[in-house]
């Protein structure tokens, strides 16, 4: 495991229990390094989104806690904020929450779950939902008709904005 990974995990291990004892869901969490500077990026929501203030409040819980447990050894800068409104969906209960939603979602290889020859990675639909572990979307493209991923071969997936 490399050091950014463990960085990342113990983070995510001392920050998710703040969050949620203060109302909102840990997204995702990256440790970047970009330019001369580190970035730790908290991204976190609630039901109804969340406020400026809202992300003041996770960056001054966090950066208490971050504080004393030390588990950054380099100089970075913290950023809190909403996952937008192409969110990503990480978690199973993720694709649950967001039933009947458009996604896309990229998978690890290419695939033909409609059986009609056309290997692609990148789907587009309406999200029906997830069970034993499968997720299955109504696709909306000149494709259509519904189809099933393992959740392991989804590699990338996120809300779709819808005008």
């Amino acid at each position: 495991m490399s050091t950014h990974e463990t960085v990342v995990d113990k983070v995510s291990q001392l920050v998710e229990p703040i969050l949620v004892s203060l109302g909102f869901e840990l997204v995702e969490l990256e440790y970047k390094h970009e330019g001369r500077d580190w970035f730790l990026r908290i991204f976190a929501d609630k039901e109804g989104g969340i406020t400026l203030d809202d992300c003041a409040e996770i960056s001054r819980e966090v950066s208490l806690v971050l504080d004393v447990e030390d588990v950054v050894s380099t100089a970075y800068r913290l950023e809190v904020s909403s996952p937008g409104i192409d969110r990503p969906l990480k978690k199973a209960a993720d694709y649950e929450r967001f039933k009947g939603r458009l996604i896309k979602l990229k998978t690890f290889e290419r695939l033909d779950p409609d059986n009609r020859g056309h290997l692609r990675k990148t789907f587009v639909g309406t999200l029906i939902g997830l069970v034993d572990g499968v997720v299955t979307i109504e696709q909306n493209d000149k494709k259509g008709g519904a189809v099933s991923f393992p959740l392991d071969a989804i590699a990338l997936a996120h809300l779709e904005i819808e005008f």
